[in-house]
């Protein structure tokens, strides 16, 4: 019999793989230790980050870090994650300042004349004005007179409205981000949001427990923040590399990286304080060329190069650099070190996935033959904690040759749980699939059972054996995972198989997000929504007279949502037209209003037949935020 309640103790396989590592890498190079200590100036007296009532945040919740790697984790992981949870207001060089441990990612404040610099602030409000507090109580109330968002990831700029508001942006206080910031940051939380948000549940492991046989971390950093999430505007976009901006004193030179890390970024020069800001272009672990939440496919060709790119522009000025995740490293030579090799390590997955492609490898067979060169496989920064090689391969072959592998056999596959039930039938029915897994459970191959099984959990998702024996294989594949959020994805599908859904901890889909749609990208979120069969036989035509930007016709044909500007023969005989503000066109659009309540206050006008308004909205189905992955 399977335990169906969890969490397990570690099989003897796993403890063993775990127990090997500590032999084949070099845990007594104490190097990343006491760079993660240098400049500790103190922590908040209070470890809770509250949103009302609510806990956001606790800074406690990693102590069990602290003793010895337990043989349920791996204990490289073990030390990554020991590393990262180390919290509070650290000194990078003077006039540099960080706050770490307080969400997923850093706050740093860059001290100017009357004022200071805030750079990238964390995932929340609740989080970033807990760092902010935490950096005055020690270096004196400076107000904040810049906001700068390295990229478009929501863990550098959903904290903003924590630190400054809408009116002092209003007022002139500058906000600065790449070129291609806004569009990117709403269009990822927007258009495949929901799906994100719900796997990003999995990647960071918000929903399990903390501790030696749950969530450790996620090797970027902790976890992720779960209070308010916001987002203010840039006003100043940074548009070419070398771009020099004086902001309350503080000398900033930039150095564009689109297509890295996210498809908006940028390296930030304080040549005044020989500092470089690498944002998450450079970090202490192998990145991901594609999330396991997903993402578009990221490029380690220009990765690599514009790695290249801010040695040759910035080293010989450069005595630290620090980025928006993990801790500094110190020393010019140091400083180069660790850019070539991070360098050099995406720049080798590339190179190689790309020579193995082209000698017919297919993606898993390209993940299983790649293994980095000695001198990466033992640097640290370049283990994969958050990225890893096996996935990491996939994706540059999915962004060169997509999903399909070439072979014709898998070209027209049966879906997941067709295939299942075919598979199961062919295996001798799912009592003699789990007679044989439960063999390969205590043989040790934890990655076949939990294939196999998956098979069964799939054609019968009742079947409780099934479900158990799949988390068991699950929990056992995470126990001995090095990369954080395999690791969480592991376990809380194992959580999920034994108590069903845990939901979406952080939703990103905020009013803030809706707000800085452009109106063409409201009219695309839209779209998106529109159930195609249900309104394959509709022809809906809605015209939009906006008194502050022009007309704009919707129209429901064929199962696709278009809008057009303006007049031509693209937009035909609209069946109803309404008068009014964009931002009350907006309102009816995301459901703040309704086009009976806009003209009964006199906000909008009509002709035509206005209940084919509502007949186009009912045309819209809602995501679902908490869909099935583990089971059908």
């Amino acid at each position: 019999m399977t335990r169906n309640t969890g969490p397990a103790p570690a099989e003897p396989s796993v403890r063993q793989a775990n127990a090997d590592l500590l032999g084949r890498l070099p845990f007594d190079d104490t190097q990343d230790h006491e760079d993660a200590r240098r400049g500790f100036l103190g922590t908040a007296a209070d470890p809770l980050i509250r949103s009302g009532d609510r806990v956001v945040w606790d800074l406690a919740a990693y102590g069990f870090l602290e003793r010895d790697c337990p043989d349920t984790v791996n204990p490289s992981l073990w030390r990554q994650s020991r590393l990262a949870a180390d919290h509070g207001l650290f000194e990078v060089v003077e006039g540099v300042y960080q706050v770490r441990g307080f969400d997923l990612s850093n706050m740093t404040v860059v001290e100017g004349e009357r004022g200071v610099l805030v750079v990238d602030p964390l995932i929340c409000a609740e989080t970033a004005a807990a760092a902010l507090a935490l950096y005055r109580a020690h270096r004196g109330d400076r107000p904040v007179s810049a906001v700068l968002y390295t990229h478009s990831h929501v863990d550098h700029f959903g904290g903003v409205r924590g630190i400054v508001s809408e009116e002092q942006v209003a007022d002139g206080l500058p906000v600065i981000a790449p070129e291609g910031f806004l569009e990117h940051a709403v269009s990822e939380n927007v258009y495949a949001g929901t799906a994100m948000a719900r796997r990003a549940a999995y990647m960071y492991g918000a929903a399990l427990p903390k501790g030696e046989r749950g969530q450790v971390g996620a090797g970027l950093g902790q976890t992720t923040s779960t209070g308010t999430v916001g987002l203010i505007p840039p006003t100043l976009s940074v548009t070419r590399t070398g771009q020099t901006e004086v902001i309350d004193g503080i000398r900033a030179v930039f150095q564009l990286t689109p297509g890295t890390e996210a498809p908006a970024e940028l390296n930030i020069h304080f040549p005044d304080h020989r500092a470089l800001c690498l944002a998450e272009n450079a970090t202490h672990n192998l990145h991901n060329l594609l999330t396991l939440r997903g993402a578009q496919v990221r490029d380690p060709r220009v990765w690599a190069h514009y790695l290249t790119e801010a040695v040759t522009l910035f080293a010989d000025s450069t005595d630290v650099a620090f980025a928006s995740h993990h801790w500094p490293t110190w020393g010019r030579d140091r400083v180069v070190a660790f850019l070539t090799e991070q360098r050099d390590l995406y720049g080798y997955l590339h190179d190689q996935s790309l020579r193995l492609i082209n000698q017919g490898l297919t993606p898993l067979e390209i993940a299983e033959r790649i293994q980095l060169p000695p001198a990466l496989e033992r640097a640290w920064h370049a283990r994969g904690y958050y990225g890893s090689v096996s996935h990491n391969t996939k994706a540059v072959y999915q962004r060169y040759l997509g999903w399909f592998d070439g072979n014709p056999a898998r070209l027209w596959e049966h879906p997941p749980t067709g295939a299942a039930r075919r598979y199961v039938e062919f295996m001798g029915g799912a009592e003699e699939v789990l007679r044989r897994a439960r063999r390969s459970f205590a043989e040790g191959d934890f990655r076949w059972v939990a294939q196999v099984v998956n098979h069964v959990v799939f054609a019968d998702p009742d079947n409780s054996e099934a479900r158990a024996l799949q988390a068991d294989a699950l929990e056992q594949l995470g126990y001995g995972s090095e990369n954080g959020t395999w690791r969480n994805f592991y376990l809380t599908g194992a959580l999920e198989l034994r108590h069903g859904p845990v939901g979406t901890p952080t939703e990103t889909d905020t009013a803030d997000f809706m707000a800085a749609l452009t109106l063409g990208q409201l009219f695309d979120a839209a779209a998106i929504r529109v159930d195609g069969p249900r309104s394959w036989s509709a022809d809906i035509t809605v015209r939009w007279n906006l008194t502050d930007s022009g007309p704009v016709t919707l129209r429901l044909r064929n199962g696709v949502l278009t809008h057009t500007a303006g007049d031509g023969p693209a937009v035909g005989t609209p069946d109803v037209t309404v008068t009014l503000a964009e931002a009350d066109l907006r309102a009816l659009l995301t459901g703040a209003a309704t086009a009976e309540e806009l003209l009964a206050d006199g906000r909008a006008e009509a002709t035509g037949d206005l209940g084919r308004i509502a007949e186009l909205l009912g045309h819209l189905d809602d995501p679902d935020p908490g869909f099935a992955i583990v089971t059908p």
